[in-house]
């Protein structure tokens, strides 16, 4: 469960991160959040998948011994780049709706 928490907190930082360098597709914070959240939980679970199909570390993250560093560390970098993508899609696909209307 740690693993999925840090995935979406990551998210809703690299979503405001993203909202802040690209003004033009900015949501606002809370949607900003909320996009980022989305996109950290998919995109740290398939950084999980994908490292854990390549031997890096077990699915989900966890050792026998809890969290080890390269889990969190993937953790941290899948859920911060996958929040910044899906918010990153949501604005284009929202500035586009905008500028149609």
């Amino acid at each position: 469960m740690l693993p999925l928490i840090i995935q979406l907190i990551s998210g809703a930082v690299g979503g405001n991160i993203a909202g802040a360098v690209l003004k033009n597709l900015n949501l606002g914070p809370i949607g900003n959040s909320l996009a980022g959240l989305v996109g950290g939980g998919i995109g740290g679970q398939l950084l999980s998948m994908l490292l854990s199909s390549a031997g890096a570390s077990t699915a989900g993250g966890a050792t026998s011994a809890g969290l080890d560093m390269s889990s969190i560390l993937s953790g941290v970098g899948g859920g911060g780049i996958g929040g910044a993508i899906v918010m990153a899609i949501v604005g284009l696909i929202k500035s586009r709706m905008t500028a149609k209307a």
